[in-house]
């Protein structure tokens, strides 16, 4: 697979992956409210705080059980009568770029990524998530973020959380990928880019340059979160193969939903 051009790591320093001791984890459940990806039905979440120096130990664990993170929260669909959000991950040593995606890697390839070891908002990340929102999810809450509420989804973290920036030829920003390095992997939080790039699919073109980042670290597998077959903005995670989804019972296997 064509990798980006070039590629620098700022302030990376090794991951202590000492453990320290620390307090059985408590989760909590919310309430019934309806779901934003599915109309007419209700979600409720389990939650559990990612805060303190367990924080990274805490997150390793529960990530292979399914959790996400959000800010300093873990959390996972706990919904009464539906399943429809299935927890998948990339497996990076076999991932094999499909025709469309070895397509936008092409187009994408000579961009130039920098990984920011310590996430930080800067006004023009900021400024480029803006027209992103205004085109791809208008009227939706992260559209009306401000700025404080932007750096807080990206700087509020006790885990490893990294920010990598993308810019062409011209050193025109291009993207943003914002991440975690988890014991096993890269958990893939939120991507943004130029919106007038859309039809190049550069959004899928990040996953899999974290596939090649992944690698690269020695590490076996990108989460991309949940897969909702129901939900066109959550049914893309299928294009990336071969994936992984965590069953009922608690386990990893092989995933390739029927189209």
């Amino acid at each position: 697979m064509n990798k980006p051009r070039s590629y620098t790591a700022r302030n990376a320093p090794p991951i202590d992956r000492t453990r320290p001791d620390g307090p059985l984890i408590q989760f909590f459940a919310t309430p019934p409210e309806p779901c934003p990806y599915l109309a007419g039905r209700l979600e409720r979440k389990l939650l559990t705080p990612l805060t303190g120096s367990r924080a990274p130990f805490t997150y390793d664990d529960l990530i292979k059980r399914g959790f996400r993170r959000s800010h300093t929260v873990a959390y996972r669909p706990a919904c009464r009568q539906c399943d429809a959000c299935v927890p998948v991950r990339i497996v990076t040593r076999e991932f094999e770029p499909s025709r469309n995606l070895k397509r936008s890697i092409r187009v994408c390839a000579s961009w130039r990524a920098e990984e920011f070891a310590e996430p930080t908002a800067l006004p023009a990340h900021y400024r480029l998530f803006q027209r992103y929102q205004a085109t791809r999810h208008t009227g939706g809450n992260m559209a009306r973020m401000s700025f404080a509420e932007y750096r807080s989804m990206v700087e509020e973290s006790f885990v490893h959380t990294r920010l990598a920036e993308f810019r062409n030829d011209a050193g025109a920003l291009q993207g943003i990928a914002i991440y975690d390095r988890v014991e096993n992997g890269l958990s893939a939080l939120y991507q943004f880019f130029e919106p007038d790039l859309e039809s190049t699919s550069p959004g899928s073109f990040m996953i899999a340059w974290m596939v090649e980042r992944a690698l690269s670290l020695g590490l076996d597998h990108v989460y991309l979160g949940y897969y909702i077959g129901e939900c066109r903005k959550m049914a893309y995670k299928a294009r990336f193969q071969p994936l992984e989804a965590l069953g009922a019972d608690g386990r990893w296997a092989p995933f390739e939903p029927v189209p």
